[in-house]
């Protein structure tokens, strides 16, 4: 059977951007049992408590939740499991470098399959403060009147 071309998105977490001022971002393979792809292949997976950490020397995604998957016997996976991330030695060094400056949280962004293939789109991130988030809404808010003001006046309406 062929493998699938492109990217086909899985879950997002699309409050993390809200939340946090993302620096860095990876791109990290993930160790999934049988059942654990499958419910995934059937869009089926939530990242809203999600986080990565480190642990002896690897990084581990917690708080994941993949359901079980229908069809699955007593093979089926635990759903909210620690899954160990899969990235190259370098890649795992520099982030804990990073990590251990202070401040900074690995956040997951999305999941999807990339060729056939499970993957994380890691955020190297710092939280944001409440007055941030406001400002960052008000910015948002300015930019859209402004695209508004321009599109109408090109349209000959003001």
């Amino acid at each position: 059977m062929p493998r699938e071309k492109g990217r086909k998105v899985v879950a997002s977490n699309r409050k993390a951007r809200h939340d946090y001022a993302i620096t860095d971002v990876y791109e990290a393979g993930m160790a999934l049992t049988g059942t654990e792809v499958k419910s995934l292949r059937a869009g089926r997976a939530s990242l809203v408590d999600a986080f990565a950490q480190e642990r002896q020397g690897e990084i581990y995604l917690y708080g994941m939740h993949i359901p079980e998957y229908d069809q699955g016997t007593w093979t089926n996976h635990e759903p909210r499991r620690t899954r160990k991330l899969l990235l190259h030695r370098t890649e795992i060094d520099r982030l804990l470098g990073k990590l251990r400056e202070g401040g900074l949280t690995l956040v997951p962004l999305q999941v999807y399959f990339s060729d056939g293939w499970a993957k994380v789109e890691l955020a190297l991130a710092r939280g944001k403060k409440s007055y941030d988030k406001r400002q960052d809404l008000a910015k948002r808010d300015a930019d859209r009147e402004i695209q508004r003001a321009v599109g109408r006046r090109g349209k000959g309406m003001d």
